[in-house]
């Protein structure tokens, strides 16, 4: 048999290296590289098309009855699943320490728990089991109390070995959902390693979704993440998974937002909307008015954006604010929750194609309410409130803007714009401003006063009230 190859994980990343350097090659972190047990490398006697089990193979088209979804008892967190869980499913739920993700997973598992003790099934508490491996269990009773779920029939414990924790889920019934808080303190005996490691949460991880899917049990793995935003650990932990979830937000706003990144049983765009209260989270269902509170009067720099997260729209506010410098003084462009990549770009193209001069003036933009938007659509909401701050004239009140602007100023079509006019007028907007080619969605009468914007020079007239 050949000699076994030694080889190196890196602890960032996951990607493997034959030797041992202090740089990681693929993601350039320092001393993340640690050695795993080897492999053994099979010579080519060995046949591995003898002594298997054999499989079965079914049609495409046989029938079969469909899983049917479970409701978690929060509607904000079903859609961004898509329907609810799906039994035998594994998900994996990510998000900035302290951003309420144990606290989400609790209310999800006290309401199914008592919906399951509400129609008799399992009222001992079996059918929800809670594991935890960063807090004790009388930590986590604390925090059932503060949220008044202390009476849920939950099964909690504090453990980490994996093998405990299967041997005790095997001597019972298979629970309807299984929430392990973190992935990343667990560890298997088997495996060489601090938990934590590559290997641990590989290994742990694929243990953990094997018996889910066996036993048709919804998991649920709460994942740590890095300082940039991603889940800790290996990058195949989310190939492993059905569900990549992100639950963000910032601490010192109330708003938290559950995104699906990656869904095997819906779509990926869909986000459910939370507040950070003193009894828990609490569901949001009309997010728009959450980002637009405190809008009294117009004010210059000020625009409103339709923004649309999956098949659900909500308005934000958009705040420009441009400050004159002397002369000599180094200009500043500051952006909170866009691209500042963009909002170069789009000056750039304010400058070339108006004629309009910030390059003396310090340029600051902020999305009211600490919403982050990555839609394209927002390009002329943004334009609208530039202009606003540097002209210091407000837009028209109840006013929304939307439009993707070119390199060379022509506003083009975007998406779903009789969704975004239908939910301005539900609360109350009555004049829109956006691509020509979207006036034709007025035709449900939505927003009545649509104004289409031939470009970049009509809406700085119209802004300025030269047109």
């Amino acid at each position: 048999m050949a000699k076994p190859k030694r080889r190196y994980v890196c602890q960032a990343c996951g990607s493997i290296a034959t030797r041992w350097q202090g740089q990681c090659a693929d993601c350039a972190e320092w001393n993340t590289l640690v050695e795993e047990a080897p492999q053994t490398v099979f010579s080519a006697k060995h046949d591995l098309s003898g002594g298997g089990r054999k499989i079965d193979f079914v049609a495409l088209d046989t029938p079969a009855p469909l899983p049917v979804r479970r409701k978690t008892g929060l509607a904000e967190f079903d859609r961004a699943l898509g329907g609810g869980l799906v039994p035998g499913s594994a998900i994996l739920m990510g998000g900035d320490p302290g951003i309420g993700k144990s606290t989400l997973l609790l209310q999800t598992a006290a309401s199914i728990a008592r919906a399951n003790a509400k129609a008799g099934k399992s009222a001992d508490g079996g059918s929800v089991v809670y594991i935890s491996g960063e807090e004790a269990a009388g930590q986590v009773r604390l925090r059932a109390e503060r949220l008044g779920l202390a009476d849920a029939p939950i099964k909690l414990a504090s453990a980490t070995s994996v093998r405990d924790i299967l041997t005790t889920l095997g001597a019972m019934d298979a629970p309807d959902l299984l929430v392990i808080d973190s992935i990343q303190t667990m560890h298997s005996d088997q495996i060489e390693g601090a938990p934590g490691t590559v290997s641990q949460v590989r290994g742990c991880a694929l243990e953990l979704i094997r018996y889910a899917k066996s036993c048709e049990c919804a998991l649920v793995m709460v994942g740590h993440v890095t300082k940039d935003g991603n889940i800790a650990g290996p990058r195949v932990l989310e190939h492993m998974v059905d569900v990549v979830m992100s639950f963000e937000g910032e601490r010192s706003h109330q708003y938290r937002v559950l995104r699906a990144l990656k869904n095997r049983f819906g779509a990926v765009d869909e986000i459910g909307v939370f507040a950070m209260e003193g009894q828990g989270l609490a569901e949001v269902s009309n997010p728009s008015s959450l980002f637009l509170s405190g809008r009294d009067e117009p004010l210059a720099g000020s625009a409103v954006f339709p923004a649309l997260e999956g098949t659900r729209p909500v308005l934000v506010e958009i705040q420009a604010l441009i400050v004159r410098l002397q002369s000599g003084a180094t200009p500043r462009r500051a952006v909170v929750g866009w691209d500042n990549g963009r909002l170069a770009m789009l000056l750039a193209v304010l400058e070339a194609r108006c004629g309009l001069n910030f390059s003396t003036a310090e340029v600051y933009l902020n999305i009211a309410g600490g919403y982050k938007l990555t839609d394209p659509a927002a390009d002329l909401a943004v334009a609208a409130a530039l202009v606003s701050a540097l002209a210091d004239k407000p837009l028209p009140p109840r006013s929304i803007w939307f439009g993707e602007i070119s390199l060379a100023g022509e506003i083009r079509p975007v998406a779903h714009s009789g969704i975004r006019l239908r939910e301005a007028a539900k609360l109350g907007f009555e004049q829109a401003g956006g691509p020509t080619e979207s006036a034709g969605q007025g035709a449900d009468r939505a927003i009545r006063d649509y104004r289409p914007i031939n470009g970049l020079l009509n809406l700085v007239d119209r802004i300025a009230g030269s047109a």
